[in-house]
C-alpha cells in the first residue's frame, strides 16, 4: 500500500474514525434540513430496502447451509390398500396362485447423516456465511452510495437556489440600468442603441433566470425519487447555499481498505470463492452418509402399534466417484478460476478506491484556490462597474462599458457560487471515497451460526 496520498490536503491528516460520525456521515456538513432528508431516505428509499431484503435472503441462506451439519430425519407414513392377481409370477412357486386383496399400514421414520470428514459441509457453510457478508457490505456500500448522491443532489439544488439570487439581483440591476438609459434617451442624452444594448442584456440574464429554475426542478425531482416519494407532491423549500467545505480528516490508504464496503464485499468475494475451491476438492472423496430406517408396519390397523409391527435398519453409504468424465477436474478448475479473478477484481476494487481519494483531494485543491481568486475577481468585477456607471453618467464613455462590466459581474458572482456548490459536492464525493465512517469490523456480527436448536426444527 502506498504510505501517503500524492496531493497535499489543507488540512492534517487524523485518524478518520475519529472525526467522521459513524453512518451518519453527513452530519460533518451540520446542515439540519439535509440530515432531516438523509434520514427520510434511509426509511423510504426503495432500491436500500431492497438490497436489505437481499440480505435478509443471504442470512436465510446462510442458515440453509448449516443445517447440512444436522441429522436429517423424515417420516413417510401411508396407508394402502392393495391386491394382488391370480396370475401374478411368484418364483420357485406352482400354481395354482390365489388372488388376495389386503391393507397395508406404514409408520416409517429415517434418520440420515453426512460424516463430514472431508470437509464438504464445512466449506458449504464457510462459503454461504463468506456470501452473507459480502451482501452486508453490498448494503453499506448501496447506503453510502445513495446517501451521498442525496447529498451531493442537495447541494447542487442549494447551489442553484444561491444562484438564483444572483441573477435575479442581476436583472434587478439591469432593469434600473435600463430605466436610466431610458430617461437619458427621453431627454436627449442616450441614443437608441443604448437602449436597445441595455434591453437586450436584460432579456439574456431573463433567460439565464429561466434555465436556473429548471436545473433547480430537475434536481428537486431527482431528491423526491431518493427519498422514496412521487415528484409531482414534493417540494424543497428555497434557501441559498451558506455552507462552508468540512476540514475531512483523510488518514492514510491504508485506511481505506478497512472503511470501504465495496472493498470489503470485493474481499469477501475472495473468501467466497476460496470456500468453493474447498468444496470442489471434496468431491474427490467419498462422501459418507450413515442412516438409519425404523417403523411399523401392519396389515391390520388394530395392531400396527404392537412389537411384531416393528421393523429397523441401520446402515452406512460411502459413494466414492471414480470416473466421472472430467466432470469433478473441470469444476475444480472452474472454483480456481473463479478464484483468481475475485483477487483481480479485488485488486481493481483498491485501485479504484486510491484514484477516487486522489481525485477528491486535487479537485478539493484546485476548487478552494479558484474560490479564493474568483471572491478577488467578484470585488473587481463590482468596482468595474461603478467605475463605468460613474464615467458613463459622467459622458466620459458610452454605455457599451457598462453593460460589458454587468455582464462581467454577473458572471464572476454565478462562478463564485458555482465553486462553492462544487466544493460542498466534491467533499461529498471524497467523504464516500473514504468510505463515510464506516468500518469492516461492522461485518464480524454477520455471521450465521449453528445451533443445537435446529436440529429439531423442520
Amino acid at each position: 500500500m502506498p504510505t501517503a496520498w500524492k496531493g497535499q490536503p489543507p488540512w492534517e491528516i487524523a485518524a478518520p474514525k475519529d472525526a467522521i460520525p459513524k453512518g451518519a456521515w453527513w452530519k460533518v456538513f451540520h446542515d439540519p434540513a439535509l440530515d432531516a432528508y438523509e434520514e427520510q431516505l434511509l426509511r423510504a428509499n426503495q432500491s436500500l430496502l431492497a438490497s436489505r431484503d437481499h440480505l435478509e435472503q443471504a442470512r436465510s441462506l446462510a442458515r440453509v447451509a448449516t443445517s447440512g451439519l444436522f441429522p436429517q430425519v423424515s417420516a413417510d407414513p401411508s396407508l394402502i390398500r392393495q391386491r394382488g392377481g391370480a396370475n401374478r409370477p411368484l418364483n420357485g412357486a406352482a400354481p395354482p396362485v390365489s388372488a388376495y386383496t389386503q391393507n397395508v399400514y406404514s409408520v416409517p421414520f429415517s434418520v440420515n447423516y453426512e460424516a463430514d470428514i472431508f470437509g464438504r459441509v464445512r466449506q458449504n457453510v464457510e462459503a454461504a456465511n463468506a456470501s452473507l457478508q459480502s451482501t452486508a457490505a453490498d448494503v453499506q456500500n448501496a447506503q453510502l452510495v445513495l446517501t451521498a448522491e442525496l447529498a451531493a443532489d442537495y447541494f447542487s439544488l442549494r447551489e442553484l437556489d444561491a444562484e438564483f439570487l444572483v441573477v435575479e439581483e442581476s436583472v434587478g440591476y439591469e432593469r434600473k440600468g435600463l430605466d436610466l438609459v431610458n430617461r437619458r434617451h427621453d431627454g436627449g442624452i442616450a441614443s437608441g442603441l443604448e437602449v436597445a444594448q441595455q434591453a437586450a442584456l436584460l432579456d439574456a440574464t431573463l433567460t439565464q433566470l429561466a434555465l436556473v429554475r429548471q436545473s433547480r426542478a430537475q434536481f428537486e425531482h431527482a431528491i423526491a425519487v431518493l427519498l422514496g416519494q412521487p415528484a409531482p407532491n414534493f417540494a424543497v423549500a428555497s434557501a441559498p447555499l451558506k455552507a462552508e467545505a468540512p476540514a475531512l480528516p483523510i488518514g492514510v490508504p491504508s485506511d481505506v481498505l478497512e472503511r470501504r464496503p465495496d472493498i470489503a464485499s470485493a474481499e469477501r468475494q475472495i473468501a467466497y470463492q476460496n470456500a468453493q475451491v474447498g468444496v470442489a476438492q471434496a468431491a474427490f472423496y467419498p462422501h459418507i452418509t450413515l442412516g438409519g430406517t425404523s417403523g411399523l408396519l401392519s396389515r391390520d390397523i388394530s395392531s400396527v402399534v404392537s412389537a411384531p409391527s416393528l421393523f429397523w435398519s441401520l446402515g452406512a453409504d460411502a459413494l466414492q466417484p471414480i470416473f466421472q468424465g472430467g466432470r469433478n477436474r473441470a469444476n475444480l478448475a472452474a472454483a480456481r478460476s473463479a478464484y483468481d479473478a475475485s483477487v483481480a477484481n479485488y485488486r481493481e476494487s483498491v485501485l479504484t478506491a486510491f484514484q477516487q481519494v486522489e481525485d477528491g483531494i486535487s479537485n478539493l485543491q484546485a476548487l478552494t484556490q479558484a474560490a479564493t481568486t474568483q471572491a478577488a475577481a467578484v470585488e473587481d468585477a463590482r468596482r468595474e462597474l461603478a467605475i463605468a456607471n460613474n464615467r458613463y453618467v459622467g459622458g466620459v464613455t458610452t454605455y457599451l462599458d457598462v453593460i460589458t462590466a454587468q455582464s462581467t459581474l454577473l458572471a464572476s458572482e454565478r462562478l463564485a457560487v458555482q465553486l462553492l456548490g462544487q466544493r460542498m459536492v466534491n467533499s461529498v464525493y471524497l467523504v464516500k471515497a473514504l468510505g463515510g465512517g464506516w468500518d469492516a469490523s461492522d461485518l464480524v456480527p454477520q455471521k450465521v451460526h449453528p445451533s443445537i436448536v435446529q436440529a429439531v426444527q423442520p
